[in-house]
């Protein structure tokens, strides 16, 4: 099959495009590899070469969807049977930085997207929306609960949900939506929880927990990229939304303090919640598990491990270490 991935050289998209190769699928991707203003040059560098070691397709872009032009390029010199869709802003921080840029890749870009596989006949639309379109929520909140969520990255992505379902409405194509949650593994940037974490133990530093009881829904890289693709490639999934995580609530303070013991350095200040961030749960996968078996594999201490692990045998991450050690010594 014809698979085209927006945002397929990012931390689940990679492994998404890598799936599906092994599959034997042909995959054409689309990606500006930016830094969001965020992430320092080197880092985003480093990441992007490691990551594209492990995709096969030539059929890279270094472009923008925001870009209607050339997004019809693509998809029409290419004519996916399925698009991925997951190019976005990555998280609610970057969008409140920058929401201008942020709604001019989240609804133009995803427009642009939209238009152009309706106009040459793409059949499925998978698109990666995000559990923040729930706002606050507790454990076990299904597909169907209603959607309120806080702040611009929620707001549009829900947004994004609904102009899928209505280009489905037309006619357009068929479209599954999927909404993972606190994603985290190796090849990840430091601007992330888990990262944060992670990087400030092994810096010796202190681990900063907004809000001591909240809770994330915690998956590891590798889970999220196998639910997307067993849901991108199932006929069950028709015009269907899927919430695709391990299913299983941690909270900031237990995941700083595991942390701290596989690092063995550290140490934890709890501070107030984040108003900007919803409370949030675990969330139910019992659709997901039904219409094409997804099983999570990965909990949350074996995932930390897994990452703790690659962190020290990554040369950049070394290096990084490295210099800061020498800074203070």
């Amino acid at each position: 099959m014809n698979i085209l991935v927006t945002g397929g050289c990012g931390l689940i998209g990679h492994n998404v495009v890598h799936l599906l190769e092994q599959l034997g699928h042909e995959v054409s991707v689309i990606d500006n590899r930016t830094t969001y203003g965020l992430v320092p040059e080197t880092e985003i560098n480093y990441l992007m070469h490691e990551r594209l070691k492990k995709v096969k397709s030539r059929s890279i872009y270094r472009e923008n969807i925001e870009t209607a032009v050339t997004t019809d390029y693509i998809i029409d010199k290419h004519k996916p049977d399925i698009v991925v869709h997951m190019a976005s802003f990555p998280r609610q921080k970057v969008v409140n930085v920058n929401p201008a840029w942020g709604s001019r890749v989240m609804m133009e870009g995803l427009i642009n997207v939209l238009e152009s596989s309706r106009k040459h006949g793409v059949k499925k639309v998978l698109y990666i929306s995000s559990s923040m379109v729930y706002g606050d929520f507790t454990d076990d909140v299904s597909e169907s609960a209603a959607c309120n969520p806080i702040g611009q990255y929620g707001i549009m992505k829900l947004a994004g949900e609904h102009l899928v379902k209505d280009y489905a409405r037309r006619g357009s194509f068929d479209y599954t939506i999927i909404r993972p949650s606190a994603v985290y593994g190796p090849l990840d940037v430091e601007d992330r929880v888990v990262a944060k974490f992670m990087l400030a133990a092994m810096r010796g530093g202190i681990l900063k927990v907004n809000g001591a009881g909240e809770t994330l829904d915690f998956t590891y890289v590798d889970d999220a990229a196998t639910g997307i693709v067993a849901a991108a490639l199932s006929a069950n999934t028709t015009n269907k939304t899927y919430n695709i995580t391990k299913s299983h609530s941690v909270s900031l303070s237990q995941a700083a303090n595991m942390i701290v013991d596989i690092v063995g350095s550290g140490s934890i200040e709890i501070r107030d919640k984040d108003a900007d961030f919803p409370s949030r749960g675990a969330l139910n996968i019992d659709a997901a598990r039904r219409d094409f078996e997804f099983d999570p594999q990965v909990d949350v201490l074996e995932g930390f491990e897994n990452y703790y692990t690659w962190l020290k045998t990554s040369q950049y991450w070394s290096n990084q270490l490295n210099s800061v050690y020498e800074k203070h010594n």
